[in-house]
């Protein structure tokens, strides 16, 4: 491929960062920029901006509502997004559900459900997760048991990220017990307003309640949310979580945070210089910035490939990605010293202007180092997508 821009996508590139300009509300982009915490009206405000725009849902076809861009364009866009520092259109609905009720789902579901997700109507969550099934998904123990036009839903789901605020809820639920543990799982689509759901917070290290349990207990579900054919449902998981671990990449935002590493390390310390100018730190710096240049090639090359959807290559993405995600905060910690380790919570959420210790940009650090060790876990453990990248790219 030609990895070189064309005077196309550089006209592109004009044409997102004049809409970002012009759009993007300052609070919001404070928010993100500050690593303060966006709450559930954040991210329905700017999904609905950008989707008046017709850009909420990048890789879409135009028959679906998306824009129809290419892989260079969506690459573009989402760059200059997180370089602008917009908060993220939530992937659960956009980038996970959405490609397999496309791909997969019924015409009803379709004509139902896409409309929703583009304009963010209805708030996704994932019920994958289950406390004995996580990088060992199949293993999950949750069933659905055909009971007339409803499925009869039991068990539980954790890690459940916002599933506090969501509308709907994708989910993996055994329906065969009688075969092979990968052969017996279907897909199920469930309004979380159904009796018999409930939601226990999980409160992480970073003391911010990002994920959750979710419990089935007796939960009804009309067959017609069943997505594709019974016991057909890990077809379908793999599909998302390629998109899944696509997204996890995230370079644009490592750009946006590589600026703001340099910035913190420009910072004078005790000793008068600032850390940017030690041969070791700042060798530490350059080389983590190769390693970002170099995945934005393969994630370049990647979504250039994808005209059948992800493919395992996706795992190489996600491991670098998160490698590289969790490289920065390290660095970032590192380059402010004792003034990352105060922890404000009240400041995180917004409730005070500035930070009790006087340091704004060094305040949410420690949580933001807490917050990013989950990177190398979710969307399937790196020593899992390992596995994956030795047995169907190496043929190992």
């Amino acid at each position: 491929m030609d990895l070189n821009y064309s005077a196309r996508d550089e006209a592109f590139r004009a044409e997102v960062r004049a809409f970002l300009a012009a759009n993007l509300p300052a609070d919001l982009q404070a928010k993100v920029r500050k690593h303060l915490r966006l709450k559930r009206e954040d991210y329905v405000r700017w999904h609905k901006i950008v989707a008046g725009q017709g850009w909420a849902a990048p890789a879409w076809p135009t028959e679906s509502g998306g824009p129809g861009w290419d892989a260079t364009q969506r690459h573009i866009w989402e760059e200059e997004c997180a370089i602008a520092g917009t908060p993220p259109i939530l992937p659960f609905g956009v980038n996970m559900v959405a490609p397999v009720i496309m791909a997969f789902g019924s015409p009803e579901q379709k004509a139902f459900y896409l409309p929703r997700i583009l304009d963010c109507t209805d708030w996704w969550c994932q019920g994958y997760s289950e406390p004995g099934a996580g990088s060992d998904l199949a293993s999950l123990k949750t069933t659905a048991v055909r009971d007339g036009d409803h499925y009869v839903v039991n068990g539980q789901k954790t890690w459940t990220t916002l599933g506090q605020h969501a509308d709907m809820i994708f989910c993996l639920v055994r329906t065969d017990q009688n075969v092979r543990k990968q052969e017996g799982i279907s897909f199920l689509l469930i309004d979380m307003k159904t009796p018999g759901i409930i939601v226990r917070p999980i409160i992480m290290l970073d003391e911010d309640h990002e994920v959750n349990e979710v419990f089935f207990d007796n939960v009804r579900v009309p067959v017609a949310n069943l997505v594709g054919k019974e016991n057909k449902g890990w077809t379908y998981a793999k599909y998302l979580l390629g998109h899944e671990r696509t997204g996890i990449a995230a370079v644009g935002r490592s750009m946006r945070e590589l600026l703001f590493l340099k910035k913190v390390a420009k910072q004078e310390q005790k000793n008068g210089k600032p850390l940017l100018d030690d041969p070791l730190f700042a060798a530490r710096v350059a080389n983590l910035e190769i390693e970002l240049m170099a995945l934005e090639v393969t994630v370049l090359r990647t979504i250039a490939q994808e005209a059948h959807g992800p493919g395992p290559q996706a795992s190489v993405l996600k491991v670098r990605g998160s490698e590289i995600q969790q490289m920065l905060t390290e660095l970032m910690v590192e380059a402010l010293g004792p003034q990352a380790l105060p922890f404000d919570p009240d400041y995180l959420d917004g409730e005070r202007e500035h930070a009790l210790a006087g340091a704004d940009d060094a305040a949410p650090l420690a949580a933001y180092y807490f917050n990013f060790r989950k990177t190398s876990i979710y969307g399937g453990s790196n020593e899992i997508q390992k596995n994956i990248i030795t047995q169907m790219i190496l043929g190992l």
